[in-house]
């Protein structure tokens, strides 16, 4: 099928994924017993990550082979800037209130662990065939990011949903991207059903252990998502460069050099607005 900017974009996608299928089964299964459970916040949290990468998934599949460079953009600057602030201001005041020195070595290894999944992603790339790198290393955020919404609502309940939330703001632009990518090549984004489920799949079970109520174990938790989370935000800031996922997709316009030019600008603008749109949420509603 020829696209209106004149590139190919196929519509034969591959066989829809049985892994991605049974991980929406496990986290309607998993639904029931945090909802017995009282977890409500954990639960909207997990179903917002859910459709905001499901509902975003046929939109990016729609746009395999076309120039949407500006508008991956400003999804990733969005998530991105939201996610930096939330964090910062969420989680490491936390961490640092409760030990300094045990707060900062959580956020050093929740930065390390976060490059760690992100590199081993990519050796996990060929697990199953309807999978590609992407789909895996956002498949990996997605169960840690939830092992640690868990544990921090778990250590502590009286969290507002504002944290939960805007930690997976990226689920949207992260879907789009990456079901983009899975037609591009001809596979299934059914796939996408795993990492959009993901965050339910270790937060609901997380968040029904009660860790011990002790000030270092509160200050490793609270730092070591931090960590993660900040990882996960700069991952995502927009990379307006040549070989980045923004420069493959500026390389389909005439003027990809002077279109990537342009495109720092709504990069820096992108992720200011979503630390703004944080910020203002905050003063209305509260942490």
């Amino acid at each position: 099928m020829e696209t209106s900017d004149g590139s190919v974009h196929s519509t034969r996608l591959g066989r829809p994924s049985w892994v991605g299928l049974g991980a929406l089964v496990l986290l309607v299964a998993l639904t029931a017993v945090g909802y017995a459970a009282g977890l409500w916040k954990v639960l909207v949290v997990a179903w917002v990550a859910f459709l905001a990468m499901a509902g975003f998934a046929p939109l990016g599949a729609r746009a395999a082979g076309t120039n949407d460079a500006r508008r991956l953009v400003w999804g990733y600057g969005l998530a991105a800037g939201a996610m930096v602030t939330s964090a910062a201001v969420f989680l490491l005041p936390q961490a640092i209130g409760f030990d300094p020195r045990i707060g900062g070595f959580g956020v050093a290894a929740g930065l390390l662990a976060g490059y760690g999944s992100h590199t081993l992603g990519h050796r996990l790339a060929h697990v199953e065939t309807d999978f590609d790198t992407t789909t895996v290393e956002i498949s990996a955020h997605a169960l840690s990011a939830g092992l640690i919404i868990g544990l921090v609502y778990a250590a502590m309940p009286e969290l507002g949903l504002l944290l939960g939330l805007a930690i997976v703001s990226h689920k949207g632009p992260a879907g789009y991207a990456a079901a983009r990518r899975l037609a591009g090549h001809g596979k299934s984004p059914t796939a996408l059903l795993l990492p959009a489920a993901g965050v339910g799949l270790t937060a609901i079970p997380m968040a029904l252990w009660t860790p011990p109520n002790a000030a270092t174990v509160n200050a490793a938790i609270f730092g070591f998502a931090a960590g993660v989370f900040l990882h996960v935000a700069m991952d995502f800031l927009p990379r307006c460069e040549q070989g980045s996922e923004v420069g493959q997709v500026a390389a389909l316009s005439d003027d990809a050099h002077e279109l990537l030019d342009r495109l720092r600008n709504h990069a820096v603008a992108s992720t200011a607005l979503g630390a703004g749109v944080v910020f203002v949420a905050w003063l209305l509603v509260g942490p």
